[in-house]
């Protein structure tokens, strides 16, 4: 499988053991299969255009032919994509399952540092970006290829899809586990690490998501994305693309909920998949009243908890079609479900604080540090199996050591099940924090704050936000004779990194406060915090 290096679910996680190919229809079949039965009927809208199944099935062949006869890419083969939502996003992503190339999406708010490094850790060879990226595209000097997204030019990705309109490119043959997309993912441990996603563990969770998320859904149903399609929204789009139903795409540029609400009205949108801090954008908006809702069924969130007073709103408002889910990108959001039937406005009737049962074909266990599973309600490390979990990370067997443990991925969130098998988050073993859905790795900052010259400890943490859900703070010591202001900090993080990674606030301690074994532990900084009241009562002072 070229030079893959991952672990294959079929084998020993940690064995190193060659990964089995058993056949499976490529992902790129879900859209063959709808330009046929379905050919006429839309497939994909964006502002003023609308493509049906049969047009876009031709522009992603196009794409493909062009992608293979000028690029060389085939199997294997990873294309990294730095885009904003748009259809040449979403057709790039067929068109590397057509070929058996690996889709490498990055989150487009990133830094050009950022998406240098995956880049090459991903051993990318082509990159498609939005001509709005220049200096991302400058930045990744090991890629090969660049097509721009409206560049123009001979590279312009619509100018590539035109000069092969016409041309017929077949699916690749693929096997249960070839890789198809990488998704990043910060985990627990420093920078981004490539999950490997592979053919037939992604028509698993596109089984079940049409199952446990959207029951009912088939080509009567239009879904509108108002998150990047890099994450955990592409997931989801993949999955509606399974079932034949229509996907409709945000205008670019700032999310505008007014303009949310006009579409759900305009196109009789039924289910869209979305984050806390977004949904509470959504029932709290003057908006949502100005507009026809009637059409929604299922309106899926995920990425973080949300607050009981949000989520009460949004029933209030919205009725009975909230679904909550509770998965990691390396399980590809397939752990628990909690259906629109399990929402409840009366706390008697809400399992408060639930984050679900366990999805069909899926596993949770409990443990404690030596891997023996807990009883109901002993809180441990949340651990799972199931076809859903990811084949391994890209070429990183020190991860994968320490994410598997006989069978089991160890997600590194703590929690317990309480007697019914219902699973309830009660921490994190790392230090991770989420920000309006988007996982924040303090050690990743800390690192570039420590090389700011004026500055000899710090440390960052996330701390409960009413908007956000979490936020960063960072508490910087200063070196001797040294100063510097939070303003300065700021501004020296600023081009290092995407702007929902940095601190909300910044505080200078004289000393770093430590145990008495000389470290430094986020427990005690954080109650140095709310001793000077800097945070109190869970929130930012």
């Amino acid at each position: 499988m070229n030079d893959m290096n991952f672990v294959s679910r079929a084998a020993d996680p940690v064995g190193g053991l060659a990964p089995q190919s058993t056949r499976v229809a490529n992902l790129a079949h879900f859209l063959t299969r709808n330009a046929r039965r379905l050919k006429d009927r839309p497939a994909l809208i964006w502002e003023d255009r609308s493509w049906s199944w049969a047009e876009l099935d031709a522009r992603v062949s196009a794409l493909a032919a062009a992608l293979a006869s000028r690029y060389g890419v085939g199997k294997g083969t990873r294309v990294l994509v730095q885009s904003q939502n748009c259809n040449q996003m979403f057709e790039s992503m067929f068109a590397c399952f057509r070929l058996g190339a690996v889709w490498v999406p990055t989150n487009f708010r990133q830094s050009p540092d950022e998406v240098a490094w995956l880049a090459q850790s991903s051993g990318a060879a082509v990159m498609i970006s939005g001509a709005e990226f220049p200096d991302h595209a400058a930045a990744c000097t090991g890629i090969r290829h660049h097509v721009a997204i409206g560049g123009g030019g001979e590279n312009d990705f619509d100018a590539l899809v035109a000069a092969h309109m016409g041309e017929t490119v077949a699916n690749a043959d693929t096997g249960r586990d070839d890789p198809c997309w990488f998704f990043f993912t910060s985990g627990t441990t420093g920078r981004p690490k490539a999950a490997v996603l592979t053919h037939g563990q992604m028509s698993f969770v596109l089984l079940n998501h049409l199952n446990d998320l959207m029951p009912g859904s088939g080509p009567q149903d239009v879904s509108l994305v108002v998150a990047p399609l890099s994450h955990g929204a592409g997931i989801h789009q993949l999955a509606k693309v399974a079932g034949g139903g229509a996907t409709v795409l945000m205008p670019p540029g700032r999310f505008d909920v007014a303009e949310a609400w006009r579409l759900v009205e305009a196109h009789r949108v039924t289910n869209m998949f979305t984050v806390p801090t977004i949904v509470k954008m959504l029932v709290e908006d003057p908006s949502v009243d100005r507009f026809d809702r009637s059409s929604l069924r299922h309106v899926i969130y995920a990425g973080a908890p949300m607050y009981r007073a949000d989520q009460k709103v949004a029933l209030e408002t919205l009725g009975p079609v909230l679904v909550q889910y509770f998965g990691l990108g390396e399980v590809t959001g397939n752990i628990t479900v909690l259906p629109p039937s399990e929402h409840h406005l009366d706390d008697a009737e809400m399992r408060l604080g639930s984050c679900g049962y366990e999805r069909t074909g899926m596993q949770v266990s409990i443990q404690d540090d030596e891997g023996r599973e807990l009883a109901p309600f002993e809180t441990g490390e949340i651990c799972v199996c199931g076809p859903a979990v990811f084949a391994g990370y890209y070429d990183n067997p020190e991860a994968n050591a320490k994410s598997f443990r006989n069978g089991w991925f160890r997600t590194g969130d703590l929690g317990h099940l309480d007697a019914e098998g219902y699973l309830f988050i009660t921490g994190r073993s790392s230090d991770m924090y989420i920000s309006g859905g988007s996982n924040v790795y303090p050690r990743e900052i800390e690192e570039k704050l420590l090389a700011h010259e004026a500055l000899t400890e710090v440390a960052v943490l996330g701390v409960p936000d009413p908007k956000w859900g979490e936020v960063g703070v960072a508490v910087c010591v200063l070196r001797p004779g040294a100063s510097a202001t939070a303003e300065e900090i700021t501004a020296f993080l600023k081009d290092k990194m995407a702007g929902y990674k940095l601190p909300r606030q910044i505080f200078f301690f004289d000393e770093m406060p430590k145990t008495s074994y000389g470290k430094i532990t986020k427990k005690l900084i954080r109650e140095t915090l709310a001793e000077r009241k800097l945070i109190a009562a869970g929130e930012l002072a």
